[in-house]
C-alpha cells in the first residue's frame, strides 16, 4: 500500500503592534527666589578735599553685588519684577543711586530687563522687570550686576556722619 501524504504548509503573517505604557506624573511648582551675591556689606566713603574750595570726593561706585533669581510662573501668569528701596532714615543732602546691568552668566529663560539708573528712597522702585520662567545662575558673575553709588545732591544739607549704615531692601513680586 502506498501512502500519499501531502503536507500542506501554510504561512501566516501576523501584523500587530505590541506596546506598553507608563504614566508619568509631574509637578512644576511656582517658584519665586531671589538673593544678592556675594553676601556681606559694602562701604562707600567720601574723601575730604586736599585743597580749600574743592568739593568732597565721591566714593567709587561699588559693583561687587549681583542679583540672582529663579522664577517659574503659572501658565498665563504675570511676569515678575524686582524693586529696591531704602529701609530707615534717608541722609539729607545725599542721593543713593542704583543701576542693574543686563543679565549675564550661566542663566536661561526669560530673564528680566533692567531699568535706567534710579535714585533710591523709602518707596520701592522697579530696577528689573519682565522676569518670566528663568534662572540667572548662582553667585557672583551670574545674574544682574549692581552698581551702587553715593552723590551729594544739596551741599547745604550735608552733615558729618561717622559710620552710618543704610539698608537697601530688594523685593521680587508679580
Amino acid at each position: 500500500m502506498i501512502l500519499n501524504r501531502t503536507l500542506l504548509l501554510a504561512a501566516f503573517t501576523f501584523s500587530c503592534s505590541l506596546y506598553s505604557q507608563t504614566n508619568v506624573t509631574l509637578t512644576l511648582p511656582v517658584v519665586t527666589l531671589m538673593d544678592i551675591e556675594p553676601t556681606g556689606n559694602i562701604a562707600l566713603n567720601f574723601t575730604p578735599p586736599t585743597e580749600a574750595g574743592n568739593p568732597i570726593g565721591n566714593p567709587t561706585p561699588n559693583t561687587s553685588k549681583w542679583i540672582n533669581y529663579t522664577s517659574a510662573i503659572i501658565s498665563g501668569g504675570l511676569t515678575r519684577k524686582i524693586t529696591a528701596a531704602i529701609s530707615g532714615t534717608l541722609i539729607a543732602g545725599l542721593d543713593i543711586k542704583l543701576q542693574a546691568a543686563a543679565a549675564s552668566g550661566a542663566g536661561g529663560g526669560t530673564l528680566g530687563t533692567p531699568s535706567a539708573q534710579v535714585t533710591l528712597t523709602n518707596t520701592p522702585v522697579t530696577i528689573i522687570s519682565g522676569i518670566g520662567g528663568a534662572f540667572t545662575g548662582n553667585g557672583a558673575n551670574n545674574g544682574h550686576r549692581l552698581t551702587i553709588s553715593l552723590v551729594p545732591n544739596t551741599y547745604a544739607n550735608l552733615v558729618t556722619r561717622p559710620n552710618t549704615t543704610l539698608t537697601i531692601v530688594y523685593t521680587i513680586t508679580e
